[in-house]
């Protein structure tokens, strides 16, 4: 596929695919990211920056498109709904991570897929009273894809230079979603993608901070902004993608033909090579590394105060991201070796219950990072970044050296899937102090149904629910 191909096809593919299309396999595992998703936007209600974002969308008022997190019957217009519940779904960064064959690929460039072209299909169907959860899922489908696509096919450079994928190519999926459900085709699709080029944002200083999720919610924001201007006629460039100052070239010094070669959709990327769903709400280099010092801690039933020293060894993949030698509160913890190694060998777990800033500020969390060395190791570097490796070794006070390696077929990947039972489980965490049992079982029964007959304005009523009298209601 040639530069001035990529927009076009991205259009061709928008337009032609039908629900019909989608394959059972695309379809079980899009299903599977849904009920995930849903689950952080009732975890990420409870966090202050979306309660920010809601207190600040209500207070602007409008047109009543959409619900919001948390906020009963309350409405808004569908672009500031969308801005909270995207941010909702990023709030925790526990939310699934696009996967890449490429051993030059850098992981940071792969974007958390789901929550920006599911974000505005929700919204945007339920501003239009849209039923039919096919197309639905089919919006949430297109989106996925673009937003995957162009991520795969951008060169590194977009990450290296600063640039949060999840933020500037999540925009696309969010405008596709939201333009299917639309009806555009044509120009006015053109257009669509054209504005969304424009409106792609996001940069890396901002991680750890309120704004990291903010940029998933901004880019939900956009997406839908884009596609109801164009929708009203609003023009752009019809070839936003390609050229000289297209979104390619200006944000990341352009892509890789050959890969785009292979085109949308042949095979899906949901599909092949497929989706991360995450155990820890924490960003995905770091999964491995905290699997390993689980197994040392388990293995070894090591207790914190045995903990003499621990020494983390990785390559620059892990490291540069993952930036801060010891996290003062919960954002930069989900960004601190240090912090996520602490808090296993302190909690056993790490849960976004965790990820609360009294437990991350406290003594035995600031004490233990204290403790913890973090290393640049010249051979795993050596090694390439196909896979993310990391070693762990602890020095105990009795003198003894305990080493782990992480296993590089990480946990939540598709060559080790999180189970249906471990991803109820998940969900249920993240429900738990949202909504009662009951309600749980309904929000997952409905999520999970989303394609075949769920009633979506009662899953929307049930994550909008302000309390357990709203919900009770909700149910009758």
């Amino acid at each position: 596929m040639s530069a001035a191909d990529v927009t076009s096809q991205a259009l061709r593919f928008v337009e032609t695919t039908r629900y019909a299309d989608l394959p059972e396999e695309a379809l079980r595992i899009g299903r599977r990211c849904i009920v995930d998703a849903v689950g952080l936007y009732l975890a990420g209600s409870r966090e202050p920056s979306v309660r920010i974002l809601a207190e600040d969308a209500l207070d602007q008022g409008g047109r009543a498109d959409a619900p919001l997190p948390a906020a009963g019957r309350r409405r808004v217009p569908a672009a500031l709904a969308a801005r909270v519940w995207g941010t909702a779904g990023h709030a925790h960064d526990w939310d699934d991570t696009q996967v890449s064959h490429d051993p030059a690929h850098v992981y940071g460039l792969l974007t958390h897929p789901t929550i920006p072209p599911l974000t505005a299909a929700l919204i945007v169907a339920d501003m239009l009273g849209q039923r039919d959860g096919r197309e639905v899922m089919l919006a949430f489908q297109l989106g996925f894809e673009v937003e995957c696509k162009i991520s795969e096919w951008m060169l590194p450079r977009h990450y290296r230079r600063g640039h949060h994928s999840s933020g500037t190519v999540g925009t696309f999926g969010a405008c596709v979603a939201a333009a299917r459900l639309l009806g555009l085709t044509g120009p006015r699709l053109a257009h669509a993608f054209g504005i969304a080029a424009s409106l792609a944002a996001g940069i890396r200083v901002n991680f750890g901070t309120m704004t990291k999720p903010l940029h998933v919610g901004r880019a939900c924001e956009n997406g839908v902004t884009a596609a109801l201007l164009a929708a009203r006629g609003f023009d752009a460039d019809p070839a936003a993608l390609d050229g000289p100052w297209g979104f390619f070239s200006v944000m990341g010094e352009g892509f890789d033909a050959g890969k785009a070669a292979q085109g949308f959709g042949a095979p899906l990327t949901i599909v092949s090579p497929g989706v991360s769903i995450k155990p820890y709400p924490s960003g995905i280099l770091t999964h491995q590394s905290m699997d390993a010092m689980l197994k040392l801690v388990l293995d070894h039933d090591l207790k914190p105060e045995e903990v003499e020293r621990i020494r983390f060894f990785a390559g620059k993949n892990i490291i540069e991201p993952i930036r801060y030698p010891i996290a003062r509160n919960h954002l930069q913890a989900k960004f601190s070796m240090p912090a996520l190694l602490s808090m296993i060998v302190l909690r056993r777990r790490a849960s976004h219950h965790e990820f609360e800033d009294a437990f991350v500020a406290g003594p035995a969390m600031q004490d233990l990072q204290g403790h913890t060395d973090v290393i640049n190791d010249p051979e795993i570097d050596a090694r390439g970044y196909d896979l993310i490796r990391s070693r762990i070794e602890v020095e105990t006070r009795d003198g003894r050296t305990l080493v782990e390696w992480a296993d590089e077929r990480y946990r939540g990947g598709p060559l080790n899937p999180i189970s249906d039972a471990d991803l109820d489980g998940k969900f249920r965490m993240c429900a738990e102090g949202v909504l009662h049992a009951s309600a749980q079982e309904d929000v997952l029964a409905l999520a999970r149904g989303l394609d075949t007959g769920a009633d979506l304005s009662r899953l929307m009523a049930l994550l909008s629910a302000t309390d357990a009298g709203e919900v009770r209601a909700v149910a009758e």
